[in-house]
């Protein structure tokens, strides 16, 4: 893209937004950074050495709307008046992830869904870098994309994407994509309709030809419809837990398969490194993806069995006189809540709360009511949950911090039971994310 004396604004200066900016700068942009909110130290000084122009706490609209093409923070949502404002002006807005692939050769093995997107992309990052391929890791996870084309240029990417990203994204082109489920997520961001959310995510096949790969969960039935309706142009590759797949990947409760143009790798469902039905999916997926970069099977399957999930996402904190801790925080929808509810082998006090993104609780109440012994709400407005569940749980409290939350579900345990922290919402009317949550939870946790 000719940059020669023109101007580009990047709005929101986290990670994502100094990696654009960094690029840019060396692309010959003009550059000038904006953020409504206060800039990190740390980001203001690497903004200051790259010589870029910058303002904190504030959105100088006389400024960036003399911009040519401008790159938004995903968390900006459109009705912000700054954006209504560019809207007006006709100025093209992008993502980071698309400014990037301007300037990107490397093959893009692109991760997207409503669940289990961060531990597919994470369990992919680790097949290839266990094979010895120079990949990079980024999207909502790992260090700036933009930033790793600007300095490191590798022959991968493995990138995590959300449906606010791909909304914004135009012409790049995932080589191999992954779609790992859809339900009900963000329909705040669009008008309350999931047609619009499903169509945000399916772009993530945008521009794909018949060379390139689509691998997708054959259970979920908005998917399938979905691929039925499109006819994608890439090959496609299913992974399915209820029918064998002639070209992807299927498991029953004994063993995995991966079936890629007549090479099959089996191994046991029990050496998998991660338990539970939504990780076989995600162990498929991501086993999928790395047999389609044809490494070797023994590599495939050496990695299925030796990776460590992130942070936040059904991480074991500790057990305490018998009581087992787990932090699900990354758990932000019903969907998310409800995989982990059922991964649960053990009666089970689920601390659930936050900020309701439009949830329907219906879908857990069989679960619930199977599983949960107590509930402790952690949020500010808990009726909607208290309301669902006060039938199926003679016990509800409610918790306004971390410590609070920790100290009534201690109470409410017993011994060789489980405290599971998933909350179903986001994390923003107490803490100021999901990871902030997280921390909190396990500091109180190890305070016991």
């Amino acid at each position: 893209m000719d940059a020669q004396n023109r101007l580009l604004v990047i709005l929101g200066a986290g990670e994502s937004g100094v990696g654009a900016a960094i690029l840019g700068k060396l692309k010959g942009w003009r550059v000038f950074v904006s953020d409504g909110a206060a800039i990190k130290v740390s980001f203001q000084q690497e903004l200051r050495e790259a010589q870029i122009e910058f303002e904190s706490g504030k959105h100088s609209n006389e400024q960036i709307l003399k911009a040519d093409l401008i790159i938004k923070s995903p968390g900006i949502p459109e009705k912000a008046p700054i954006i209504q404002a560019i809207r007006e002006k006709g100025i093209q807005v992008i993502s980071e992830i698309e400014f990037a692939g301007f300037y990107s050769n490397a093959k893009h093995i692109c991760i997207t869904g409503s669940n289990g997107k961060t531990t597919t992309t994470m369990w992919c990052y680790h097949i290839l870098k266990k094979a010895g391929l120079n990949v990079g890791l980024a999207g909502n996870v790992g260090q700036s994309f933009s930033k790793q084309v600007a300095t490191e240029a590798h022959d991968y990417y493995v990138l995590e994407l959300s449906s606010f990203q791909l909304d914004d994204m135009f012409t790049f082109k995932a080589d191999i994509a992954i779609l790992t489920n859809i339900s009900a997520d963000h329909l705040d961001r669009y008008d309350y309709k999931m047609s619009n959310y499903v169509a945000a995510k399916f772009r993530i096949l945008q521009n794909q030809l018949a060379a390139d790969s689509f691998i997708y969960n054959a259970d979920d039935a908005i998917i399938t419809s979905q691929v039925k309706a499109l006819q994608p142009s890439a090959a496609l590759y299913p992974f399915s837990m209820k029918e064998q797949q002639a070209n992807g990947g299927y498991a029953d409760d004994k063993q995995l398969q991966i079936n890629i143009n007549k090479q099959l790798l089996t191994m046991s469902i029990h050496e998998l490194a991660l338990k539970g039905k939504h990780n076989t999916q995600n162990a498929l997926a991501a086993g999928i993806a790395a047999r389609l970069v044809e490494i070797r099977t023994e590599v495939v399957r050496e990695s299925l069995q030796d990776f460590v999930n992130v942070e936040h996402r059904m991480e074991f904190v500790a057990k305490v006189n018998g009581i087992e801790f787990i932090n699900d925080s990354k758990a932000t929808n019903v969907n998310a809540a409800w995989f982990a509810l059922e991964s649960m082998d053990k009666p089970t006090v689920w601390i659930v709360g936050g900020v309701d993104k439009g949830n329907d609780y219906n879908e857990l109440a069989e679960l619930v009511a199977q599983k949960v012994t107590a509930i402790v709400c952690l949020g500010t407005d808990n009726h909607k949950i208290i309301e669902a569940f006060k039938s199926q749980v003679e016990v509800i409290v409610e918790a306004g911090s971390a410590n609070e939350a920790v100290a009534f579900a201690y109470q409410l345990a017993q011994k060789d039971q489980t405290v599971l922290l998933s909350p179903a919402c986001a994390s923003f009317d107490l803490f100021s994310s999901y990871e902030d949550r997280g921390q909190q939870f396990k500091q109180a946790v190890r305070m016991l």
